[in-house]
């Protein structure tokens, strides 16, 4: 059994490409959060075995795999019960990857929990709906899903407040907008992001899902009208409801091409852990113009993760053979390590054959061509007065873009 940081000898081609889908193999089976350990152990000795008598495991592959994949804890608390089917250098460096992480997890529990009493002594609402609340909420712990930053939905009126507070706090923005653009920004932004002492871009607020351009016009006031409260730690916490959260999950992951399979690990544990409404689920996904989305999201779910489909999607989501023939795409995509680069015209022909109607791929590209962003605004300075100039600016930047490939 090949030792972590031990080098290969010369492989063919072919044996290469045949070990790194071992390996992702190895990690799917890693990644389950409540795999049983009977069928997991069964699951990996299986996979091990196997490569012992035909390959060698690359297991520097692994633990870089789980790395770009979020999945490092979920891997280390489900392979460390296994005895000696994984070597122990390669579960003493997962172990650290686990130490690392409930330390960072610990810290923005309680960066949280400072945030939101702040900003209530202020009688200003937010909703935290990922990193440590998600955690907390779907995976039973705060320290089994990778931590990264605090997410806060927040209403577009209180945008300058809560920078005030959290300014107070010792929160920085990590790139400032001129004021004279704010409004414009706001308008056709949809977040900020902090930087602390503790390290950058810690702390997001968003006041809609998505870049404008994207058209997907998720109505803030409803998803905290619709919001729940769940415990973390001792703390009460407000957060998007689970049927909101399954929608904003897709609509993430699909912003990223599901290239994280953390994302899909998330998908997973709000449909074992929630009996969701199914109706309210598709029919705000069919007024938001994301039904596929939602389709493309719990197919590679089930494929990757061997997650059920619910009953209530299944003959909508058989029916969908563009969704199917995405997902496909998109999975052999995820499994090679294939990304998208988000300023080139294939990642945008994407998004709009994610989107089942016409209205909403031309709305996409209507925003996309005229709604300017920082980009805009450091490329060229205009005086207030000249603003509307900025979409002009927009497009001679697009068709500059798309011009080099």
């Amino acid at each position: 059994m090949n030792q972590i940081g031990e080098t290969a000898s010369p492989v063919a081609p072919a044996a290469r490409t045949a070990s790194i889908a071992l390996v992702w193999d190895l990690m799917l089976a890693g990644s389950l959060a409540d795999a049983s350990e009977s069928d997991l152990g069964r699951r990996v000795r299986s996979l091990v075995g196997k490569a012992e008598r035909e390959r060698p495991v690359y297991w520097e592959a692994l633990l870089r795999l789980a790395d770009e994949h979020g999945t490092s804890s979920l891997l280390y608390q489900n392979l460390s019960g296994l005895g000696d089917a994984v070597p122990a250098p390669v579960l003493e460096s997962l172990r650290h990857r686990y130490e690392r992480n409930v330390h960072k997890s610990l810290f923005l529990a309680r960066e949280l929990t400072r945030i939101l009493d702040c900003l209530d002594a202020l009688a200003i609402e937010v909703i935290p709906y990922k990193g440590v609340v998600l955690s907390e909420v779907y995976y039973g712990d705060i320290a089994r899903r990778q931590a990264g930053d605090m997410d806060l939905f927040v209403r577009k009126p209180d945008v300058a407040r809560i920078r005030s507070a959290v300014r107070e706090l010792g929160y920085t923005e990590r790139v400032p907008i001129p004021q004279d653009a704010e409004d414009d920004f706001i308008a056709s932004g949809y977040e900020r992001s902090f930087d602390s002492s503790a390290g950058r871009g810690l702390l997001e607020i968003q006041w809609a899902l998505q870049p404008r351009f994207y058209a997907v016009d998720f109505e803030m006031n409803g998803l905290f009208a619709r919001a729940v409260i769940v415990k973390v730690g001792d703390r009460g916490v407000k957060t998007a409801s689970p049927e909101d959260l399954l929608l904003v999950l897709s609509v993430h992951a699909a912003k990223h091409v599901w290239g994280r399979l953390i994302w899909l690990c998330d998908i997973a544990q709000i449909l074992k852990r929630e009996t969701l409404n199914w109706d309210r689920v598709q029919s705000r996904a069919r007024g938001l113009g994301i039904e596929r989305i939602l389709r493309v999201t719990l197919l590679l779910a089930n494929r990757l993760l061997g997650m059920k489909i619910p009953e209530a999607i299944e003959k909508s989501i058989h029916e969908d053979h563009a969704a199917q023939a995405l997902t496909g795409e998109i999975e052999a995509n995820v499994a090679r390590g294939a990304s998208y680069d988000v300023r080139q015209l294939s990642y945008f022909r994407l998004m709009m054959r994610l989107r089942e109607r016409k209205a909403d791929r031309w709305r996409f590209l209507a925003r996309l061509a005229f709604t300017p962003g920082p980009g805009e605004w450091e490329a060229v300075h205009l005086p207030r007065l000249l603003f509307p100039l900025y979409r002009v600016v927009r497009l001679v930047r697009l068709a500059s873009r798309f011009a080099r490939g």
